[in-house]
């Protein structure tokens, strides 16, 4: 049952390693002081990572669903508390490091630095190489995985996807072709558009990795509010809602050359959401004075866009916009973007089922005798995956209540608590209070609430379902 599970944990701790040297090289052509401690933590990663693959290795044909949900909870574990090396060895606390690692590799873009201009460029790449390389293991994870696991509604997606061998390793090679293709194309065009709009290349590389990864690891202390650029707000919107779309999506539409389809039904959706915030987000700001029309369309368009795409960039304090915009945030933060995406968050194919099983139930009242089915544009839900939806739905706000508990028991408000549960399970990174907002950070927390929240991170990146059914009884059992 362990051999897959430690040999496909094997390979991706090694590629973790072997990504350690990218920022070691950056280092030692900087002439910096700080190589030394990523080519140990690539060594320490590259030798855990080949031990378990070579000791392991065999020829795998398929895995089962139970070896699935422990991959991926395994490997996603192991792959955090070794990212975390370097930050240890750069002189971060333990809990810090791995609050660090969890909100790079989660794609939150959290951060317990009070000051990263301080930080050494190779720690900074790092962060932002943390978020590009998670970028891609939850895509991967979410196309590959979760329809497997049937969780959350996903197997909707199982035949859209299954167009090449049904054995586990086949596919999965498949998707992962693709969606790299995919991603290393928008990666290319963010670095050199922020280039042609004023960065230089290390702020370029580090901004697009976190922008397409819909991460929001920035090297600034004020986030993009720092380089005051039109131009550069409007560039990381734009890619930043390619991030919150199904890379798949752009795959299949440049091969059938076709728009019809479930994803093309969930990418309009999620866009027309997405205006209708901006727009009106834009016009409240208006109304209130706060900014002139373009300057809050501006505004709007760039911090509701990270918000709701869980990227976690900022251009402005929205704090400073009053109790309901905060409040409003708490909508953004709760819609997140596509399936299949970089971005986190509840998404936007469970709200559409939600809101057609309610439109379903109130005719039902209304209609008692008349059958409706459950639809989403042109495609039938089936019963089985709407109630996949809401078994989703109800442990994601249960874990929201229970982790706010326990981060309330060092002694953190309860809006802050409830905020910063919110921002991390939602992989969102700033909070709505000035302690963990757009100008605050999670420096302050208790170490038990970091060790909390990097749990939170990790849970709404693999999620919820995949690591909290592997601590029930019936899952050992069987």
């Amino acid at each position: 049952m362990w051999q897959p599970i430690f040999m496909i944990s094997g390979y991706f701790i090694s590629v973790l390693g072997l990504a350690m040297l990218i920022p070691a090289a950056v280092d030692i052509y900087q002439s910096g002081t700080n190589w030394s401690y990523f080519i140990s933590s690539s060594i320490i990663s590259v030798f855990i990572g080949l031990s378990l693959f070579l000791a392991n290795n065999n020829k795998i044909k398929d895995i089962s669903q139970h070896q699935a949900y422990l991959l991926t909870t395994i490997s996603w574990f192991a792959v955090t508390f070794l990212a975390a090396i370097p930050f240890v060895f750069q002189g971060s606390s333990v809990a810090d490091a791995l609050f660090e690692a969890a909100a790079g590799i989660s794609t939150t873009g959290a951060s317990v630095y009070s000051d990263v201009e301080s930080l050494p460029p190779s720690i900074l790449l790092w962060r932002s190489l943390l978020n590009g390389l998670g970028g891609i293991g939850i895509v991967i994870f979410a196309i590959a995985m979760l329809p497997f696991l049937g969780i959350g509604g996903m197997q909707i997606f199982q035949k859209e996807n299954s167009d090449v061998n049904e054995k586990f390793l086949p596919k999965i090679s498949y998707i992962a072709k693709r969606i790299i293709m995919v991603y290393a194309f928008l990666l290319i065009c963010c670095v050199f558009s922020l280039k042609f709009a004023g960065m230089n290349w290390f702020d370029s590389v580090c901004h697009a990795l976190s922008t397409v990864s819909t991460g929001g690891m920035s090297t600034k202390n004020t986030s993009i509010g720092y380089f005051n650029s039109a131009l550069i707000d409007w560039i990381i919107v734009f890619f930043m809602i390619l991030g919150a779309i199904p890379l798949t999506f752009y795959h299949s539409v440049w091969t059938t050359r076709s728009l019809h389809s479930l994803r093309s039904s969930q990418v309009s959706a999620f866009l027309k959401v997405l205006f209708s915030y901006i727009i009106f987000m834009t016009c409240w700001l208006t109304y209130n004075e706060t900014y002139g029309f373009f300057t809050a369309l501006r505004n709007s368009a760039f911090n509701v866009t990270s918000i709701v795409t869980s990227t976690g960039f900022t251009s402005t304090d929205y704090l400073n916009w009053g109790v309901f915009a905060g409040t409003a945030f708490i909508v953004f933060v709760l819609t997140g973007g596509c399936t299949g995406s970089t971005s986190g968050s509840i998404k936007i194919f469970r709200w559409q089922v939600i809101i057609a099983y309610l439109k379903k139930s109130f005719i039902s009242i209304t209609e008692p005798n008349r059958l409706t089915p459950l639809k989403i544009g042109n495609s039938i839900i089936s019963p089985a995956i709407a109630n996949s939806v809401f078994v989703f739905f109800v442990v994601y706000i249960l874990s929201v209540m229970a982790l706010t508990l326990i981060i309330s028991i060092t002694g953190i408000d309860f809006l802050t608590s409830f905020s910063a549960v919110i921002s991390c399970i939602t992989n969102t990174g700033p909070g709505i209070t000035p302690q963990i907002g757009p100008s605050g950070n999670y420096a302050s927390l208790s170490d038990f609430a970091k060790y909390v929240l990097t749990f939170a991170m990790l849970l709404g990146r693999l999620e919820v379902m995949t690591i909290l059914v592997i601590f029930t009884k019936s899952f050992w059992r069987s």
